[in-house]
């Protein structure tokens, strides 16, 4: 069986490595960016523990080199702007390994080294044909304009991303759902006078940020605030020094000191926070009467409030894996697959609950402690299979 996989990141690379000795397949990769460049490259990312499971029990060479260059994330809290403590839990309690945190440039370097034999960089897919027996033939393009067409693959796989050209190509355009709120994400290299470390976030009304130390001493600082309608684009005002200090800053009494240096970091970091909207996208497995597998955002980009976009491609690229090592297609990922991806969809929008306007941050945070989400928390970090399941 050959399979071509189109986009080196989190999922693609996974999936090669996962693939690599597999008997009776042949895997080749192609990345748009050259092999010194990574989008996203300046901010952070945290794992979660299921994926740090996944691959302990899949791919522990994999797992020691990535926890060696992270962080752990062992515990969540959640504050008032104030500084009132409305949620502080421990990970050990719902999970059966600790998250990780570190740069997303960090975790690309680390999946991508073990494949980079098979991978070709700087190529773009902008077509797909066919061969004389009905292969697929990506027809992938260079900075030059050179375009390369390999010989046809019985099965293309996307791992190109939330906006992901091979699906385009093969199951039309997609269209996101947006939820009413803005994004930023900022990350602040020297931050060696922080003053917290793990998982943390605070809200102000509905606005909320979220932040955690990186390795090398940096950290990340992610905002949220809702905006006027679901469709509606984020203001310009928004976009200025004063308004994030405004956001953030409750109107009685003042911040906690971790709040006042998150506000101080952004209002001097203005002009280098990266911004979007709260999204996600319909889930789509497979198209090409199953000649094409779609993997990670590329297949159900989410919204990242349990920080579960990067940890569900893990998982998508490891239960990928062992279904096609065992000889078995798209549909059959799918089936292990699409039961899961729709609790931890459904489960993620659940928890921005006290995001959107009118609710109550207080109260939802507060539930976060109810055996009913600590219940589903332990599912969306435990429920990962072991390697004999897929021989059954």
């Amino acid at each position: 069986m050959r399979i071509g996989i189109i986009g080196c990141g989190v999922a693609g690379s996974v999936l090669a490595e996962r693939l690599l000795r597999a008997p009776g397949i042949t895997v080749e990769a192609y990345d748009r960016l050259p092999p010194d460049a990574v989008e996203d490259s300046g901010t952070g990312l945290n794992v979660g523990p299921n994926a740090m499971k996944a691959l302990r029990l899949h791919l522990p060479a994999r797992h020691d080199a990535v926890r060696a260059a992270s962080l752990p994330w062992t515990r969540w809290f959640i504050d008032l702007a104030s500084g009132r403590r409305l949620f502080d839990l421990p990970l050990a309690e719902v999970a059966e390994d600790a998250g990780i945190r570190l740069r997303w440039s960090e975790l690309y370097r680390l999946l991508r080294a073990p494949v980079a034999g098979i991978t070709r960089f700087g190529l773009e897919l902008v077509a797909i044909e066919e061969d004389a027996v009905g292969r697929l033939v990506p027809v992938l393009q260079a900075a030059d304009g050179a375009r390369l067409r390999p010989r046809g693959y019985d099965l293309l796989v996307a791992g190109d991303g939330r906006y992901s050209a091979l699906r385009a190509l093969a199951a039309g355009p997609t269209t996101p759902s947006f939820h009413g709120i803005a994004m930023t994400r900022l990350l602040v290299p020297e931050a060696a006078d922080c003053p917290y470390d793990d998982y943390g976030q605070w809200f102000n009304g509905n606005a909320r940020l979220l932040s955690y130390r990186l390795p090398g001493g940096a950290a990340y600082i992610a905002g949220g605030f809702p905006l006027a309608a679901p469709e509606a684009e984020i203001p310009p005002e928004a976009r200025t020094a004063a308004f994030q200090r405004a956001l953030y800053t409750p109107e009685t009494g003042a911040a906690c000191p971790a709040v006042a240096w998150m506000v101080e970091r952004l209002a001097a970091g203005v002009d280098s926070i990266h911004w979007a909207r709260l999204q996600e996208a319909p889930l789509q497995r497979t198209a090409g009467a199953g000649r094409v597998l779609f993997l990670g955002d590329a297949a159900h980009a989410m919204v990242p409030t349990l920080g579960q976009g990067a940890t569900q491609a893990i998982e998508d690229g490891i239960v990928a894996g062992a279904v096609l090592a065992r000889g078995g297609g798209a549909e059959d990922v799918a089936a292990w697959r699409d039961t899961r991806v729709g609790f931890v969809r459904r489960f993620s929008l659940e928890a921005t609950d006290t995001m959107f306007p009118g609710a109550d941050p207080v109260a939802g945070s507060l539930a976060k402690r109810e055996p009913e989400f600590l219940a589903k928390l332990r599912r969306l970090y435990t429920d990962v299979p072991r390697p004999e399941e897929f021989s059954q």
